[in-house]
Formats: C-alpha cells, sequence, structure tokens
C-alpha cells in the first residue's frame, strides 16, 4: 500500500475540511493537498525527470509544504530522505552522497547550506526551494496516478548515528510505516477527521512520524506561527483546533508544564501529549500531570522500530492507585501490541524478570534493514530480532525499564547525539591529543555533552577554540556544554577508553 492513497481519499472523502493550517489560518483544504500532492509527483517525475524508487531528500524547518513535498514524493513512488535542518552542512551532504540522492527540496532558510552541495556530492543533480516559484511551477502541471508501492518497498530513510559516528539509513517500508500508525490506533489513541495534530518537534523526526495516523484519518496537521510553542501559543490553537494532540521531548513538556500561561487555564481541547525520546524525570512527570492532567503518553521507539516498541499510555499515567505506580511512571511501558519485546544476555538468551541484558524486537514495524549497509543489517537484525542496543530489564508484570545505552548514545533536548561524531570534531584541533566524550545528567536537557580532553604537548587549548573546532565541523547542538583537560583517560587492558569511569567522576564531582 502505498502512504498518499491516505492524502488521495481524503480529498475526496472531506473536500472543503482543512487538512494544513498555520496558527489559525487554513494553508489548504484536503482537495487542494490532495490537487497538489497529485500534481507535485508529477513535477518530480516529469519536471525533474526522477525515476520510481529514487531518492529525494527534505531539508525544510516545519511548514505545510514540508508535508506537501513527503506526500507528492510517495504518490509519486520515490524514497523520502527526510533530513534533520540542524545538522552541520557535511552531515548534510553525507546523509546525501550515503542515500544516493538525486534531488533536495529545502527552503530559503536553508537554501544557503544545501545549494553548494550540487559540487560536492556526486549523484546530487537539482535543488528546489519551497515555497517558491520552483515549488510552485512543480505543482501546477499535470497531475499524476499513485505510484503502485506494495508493503515492502521503502518509504523513508530514516538516517540515526550509529557506533561509528557515521549516521545509518534506516529502511522504512510503506508496511513499517503502516503497521506504526495502526499500533498508535491500538495503543495510544484513536483519531477522528475532527482532531489536529500540532507539529512542534521536527517533521524529520518523531513530529513526521506522529503526524502518520493523524493524516490516516483525515485530521488538521498545525504548524505554529513563528515554528515555536508556548503557553499562551497552545492556547490560542487550542481556542481554534480542537481534539488536538503533539509530539515532545521532554524537556519541551517540561518548559510548558511550568509556562505561567497554562496555570489554571481550561485545557479542554487538548487531547494528548506523547513524549519521548529521552527519560523524563519523575518529579517533573508529575508537575507535567498536574498541568495537563491525564493527557500524556509515553512511547519508546528508535529510528529502526519507528514508534512502537513499548509505551504507558495515558491511562497507565492516570492510575495513580496502582502500588507500582511511580516505578512504572519510571518505566518506559509495556509492549506494543505488534511487537514482541525480550531482554536477553550476551548469547541472546532470555534473561528471567528483574535481570538487565540487551533490549530485542520483532514485529513487522520494525526496519527492513541498513540502507547500502548488508553487514550492519545482517549483525543488527540477527535471528530475526532487531538488537536496539539498549540494555534493559523487565519486570513480573512486563514493564520495560531502561538502565543504560550500550551504543553510548547521548539525548540531549530530544536531539540524538553520538560520541563518536564529537570526538572524531574535536580531535581535528592541533592541541587535542586524545579525547573521550560521556553524557552528564541534566535536568533541564535530559543529558548534557561533556568532553575529557587530554591536550598535545605544550598545548592547553581553551574552551572556546575547542567549541569553534566543534561548530565548524558538526551540528551546534551536539557540542560540549563542558570540557575537563585532563592528563590522560581511563582504559581497560585493550586500550579501550573505560567511559563509564568518566561518568563516575561526574557523578562524584
Amino acid at each position: 500500500m502505498n502512504l498518499a492513497t491516505w492524502v488521495e481519499r481524503n480529498g475526496r472523502r472531506l473536500g472543503d475540511a482543512a487538512a494544513l493550517a498555520v496558527g489559525d489560518h487554513v494553508h489548504a483544504t484536503w482537495r487542494q493537498w490532495a490537487e497538489r500532492v497529485a500534481a507535485g509527483a508529477g513535477g518530480l517525475r516529469d519536471g525533474l525527470g526522477l525515476d520510481e524508487g529514487d531518492r529525494l531528500a527534505i531539508v525544510m524547518a516545519n511548514r505545510p509544504e514540508y508535508l506537501e513535498v513527503q506526500f507528492a514524493a510517495w504518490h509519486a513512488g520515490l524514497v523520502a530522505v527526510p533530513v534533520n535542518a540542524r545538522l552541520h552542512r557535511d552531515e548534510i551532504a553525507y546523509v546525501l552522497e550515503h542515500s544516493g540522492t538525486r534531488a533536495v527540496v529545502t527552503d530559503e532558510e536553508h537554501e544557503a547550506d544545501v545549494r553548494p552541495l550540487l559540487d560536492a556530492v556526486a549523484t546530487l543533480e537539482q535543488v528546489v526551494v519551497a515555497p517558491g516559484p520552483d515549488w510552485d511551477r512543480l505543482t501546477s502541471g499535470t497531475p499524476r496516478s499513485l505510484a503502485d508501492r506494495g508493503r515492502d518497498d521503502p518509504a523513508w530513510l530514516f538516517y540515526t548515528s550509529g557506533t561509528t559516528g557515521r549516521p545509518k539509513g534506516a529502511t522504512l517500508t510503506h508496511g513499517n510505516l503502516l503497521m506504526a500508525s495502526l499500533s498508535y490506533f491500538a495503543d495510544i489513541d484513536p483519531v477522528a477527521a475532527t482532531d489536529s495534530v500540532l507539529h512542534a518537534a521536527p517533521l524529520s523526526h518523531g513530529s513526521g512520524l506522529y503526524g502518520l495516523p493523524h493524516v490516516a484519518r483525515g485530521a488538521v496537521s498545525v504548524f505554529p506561527p513563528g515554528g515555536a510553542l508556548d503557553g499562551a501559543g497552545l492556547l490560542a490553537l487550542l481556542a481554534r483546533w480542537p481534539g488536538l494532540s503533539f509530539f515532545a521531548a521532554p524537556i519541551m513538556v517540561r518548559r510548558l508544564a511550568h509556562d505561567q500561561a497554562l496555570a489554571g487555564a481550561d485545557l479542554t481541547g487538548l487531547k494528548t501529549i506523547i513524549y519521548g525520546g529521552a527519560p523524563m524525570y519523575l518529579a517533573d512527570l508529575e508537575d507535567a500531570l498536574a498541568t495537563f492532567g491525564p493527557r500524556l503518553a509515553q512511547i519508546y521507539g528508535q529510528g529502526e522500530t519507528p514508534m512502537t516498541i513499548t509505551g504507558l499510555s495515558a491511562a497507565d499515567h492516570a492510575d495513580r492507585d496502582h502500588p507500582r505506580w511511580r516505578e512504572r511512571m519510571q518505566s518506559v511501558g509495556f509492549p506494543r501490541t505488534d511487537v514482541e519485546v525480550r531482554v536477553v544476555d550476551d548469547e541472546d538468551r532470555p534473561l528471567p524478570a528483574g535481570e538487565p541484558g540487551e533490549v530485542l524486537v520483532r514485529g513487522g514495524v520494525v526496519m527492513a534493514g541498513y540502507w547500502d549497509q548488508p553487514e550492519e543489517t545482517a549483525e543488527t537484525l540477527r535471528g530475526g530480532w532487531l538488537h536496539t542496543g539498549d540494555v534493559g530489564s523487565l519486570d513480573d508484570d512486563g514493564f520495560l525499564t531502561l538502565h543504560d545505552r550500550s551504543k553510548d548514545l547521548i539525548i540531549s533536548g530530544g536531539m540524538n547525539i553520538y560520541p563518536r561524531e564529537v570526538e572524531e570534531a574535536l580531535l581535528t584541533h592541533p592541541g587535542v591529543q586524545a579525547v573521550a566524550v560521556v553524557g552528564r545528567s541534566d535536568p533541564e536537557w535530559g543529558e548534557s555533552v561533556v568532553a575529557f580532553v587530554v591536550p598535545a604537548e605544550g598545548a592547553a587549548p581553551t574552551s572556546e577554540e575547542l567549541d569553534r573546532t566543534c561548530i565548524e565541523r558538526i551540528a551546534r547542538f551536539k557540542r560540549p556544554k563542558e570540557y575537563h583537560l585532563v592528563d590522560g583517560l581511563p582504559t581497560n587492558n585493550y586500550g579501550k577508553v573505560l567511559k563509564r569511569e568518566l561518568r563516575e567522576r561526574l557523578r562524584e564531582g
């Protein structure tokens, strides 16, 4: 099934009902959106000369045109490559090169980063700016019939960093994304055409995924004016768009929960806040429940299994009388309807309740594999199970608690940061002999990035110099918040840096 079927159907079924909106302004009805998607598909195939199965990258801030491009790509039989628009130009270039992207749709805000890549990425042929004359021209031509795509055909390449620091493209098929959407209905929320979904988080990641079940059922996709969301802005949107849900990283939930504009406010129109991507402290969760009431749901997933491993439903959050409520609120929930979850030892043997091990997942939502990386795919999907790299334990009731991330992932403000890529950037500074990057628990950001730096002989680089080195090579949000100059790094007999010892140093102050 081609996911673009949803827009085509809703164009006929819902007609003049609002489909895309910015603030209280309707950007497009369902009929208009469906027409632009079909015409855009024609423009991508006939105007740009793209062929079925080609990759089309999207490097844009959240805006209605983002969804126009994404569904036009699927309508045309293309594979969408949503790229985090906050990445450094070199990081964007790697994603485009690795995916073999032929064309990019970007916006004016990011055009200066993307257009020079025409000379740097061998496969890249064209850059289109949306909104603007380029995109208007592509969406004003002859509509194209919906491409015939099966459940195993790639739909979305979700680039997620690995332990090497190089991103890997998780190949999500039309069937994967359909299953993730159906699982949302089963475990999180039913959705109606009278509902709405707010895109306050990046469409290239969580918000784009959680938006899919809402598009399927005909809900309105709403964009906050100016891109930012605060308490007053949320109240204004609730007054216009009922049944509103949105995905948010824990840091955003925390900020909204403490926003004075929401204190005692009427939140009748707020349906569900889905949070995930990082742990939420119990105190912050209790504050959020006090502000929003039983409207929170947590989801634990990965790019390799979008939206779906375990979850804590709104009912779980509301069940304060349960004797283990506090424990459950510090877990990542119960396995979702469409997956099997197990915790195993180093030889993939299932472990009893309470014993920590690696979390494995199996089900129709698990990716087809990593794009053009057969060895990594075979290793990660060995035995028919997705090896998440996360360390957790299941309790007697089947709730999963995460203890560590064996891949050393740092999640700061809901954004994934892998230490290796930060380390590689810092090692380009002539004053750095060795470096190790770890995460420190942070009450505001979830985690903050900390670098332990061994200076080269006779050198003592300043934090400002190290910051500049990072900003020149990686996204600004990935740079360390702290730098510690040390004489050496703790290692084992094989020379591997013992990062747990560094984390322990931070905990001890």
